[in-house]
């Protein structure tokens, strides 16, 4: 694997999760669509009356600075959804997609242990066979090879999928 692709590999998890975050802010910011009201077009329904305006909800005589204590409550409503609209958007798909960053750079972090041992293998190669002077060390190698190597393999593959399950 050439050094581009495995830059790639290893920031798609945080190009991920920034386009994510992104994504959740904008459509925080956007109007609500069930907040507005469409305009009523002829239509083989609406016999050609035109419904009398919606007014808005009666205002008590009980006021809070320069404003009633409805809209005191509205907003607070407003505000609940708002945090919860905002958790929802964009702080779960940032958390899921920070696990996908830290999955990488663990598995990043495995595979700089299984090049260790990959070298180990490489440079007492020759003792392969039973009763050579560096067995143990090859056997050693060998299985921080193997250990490692399956951690980086599983550890990427967990984060393709974490990023994948939208």
């Amino acid at each position: 694997m050439d050094t581009v692709r495995f830059g790639r590999v290893l920031g798609s998890g945080a190009r991920s999760a920034a386009k994510t975050l992104i994504q959740a802010i904008d459509a925080a910011k956007a109007e609500n669509p069930s907040q507005t009201v469409p305009a009523l077009v002829d239509s083989p329904l609406s016999n050609g009356v035109t419904p009398a305006p919606i007014p808005p909800p009666a205002s008590t005589a009980v006021s809070v600075g320069s404003r009633t204590a409805a809209e005191v409550v509205h907003q607070g409503r407003g505000l609940r959804h708002g945090a919860a609209r905002f958790r929802e958007l964009a702080l779960k798909p940032f958390i899921r997609l920070s696990g996908v960053v830290v999955l990488e750079v663990a598995g990043v972090f495995f595979g700089v242990f299984a090049l260790y041992g990959l070298n180990t293998l490489w440079r007492v190669h020759a003792a392969w066979r039973p009763g050579a002077p560096n067995h143990r060390q090859f056997i050693g190698g060998m299985g921080m090879l193997l250990v490692f190597g399956y951690f980086c393999v599983t550890s990427f593959v967990r984060a393709r999928r974490r990023e994948r399950g939208r």
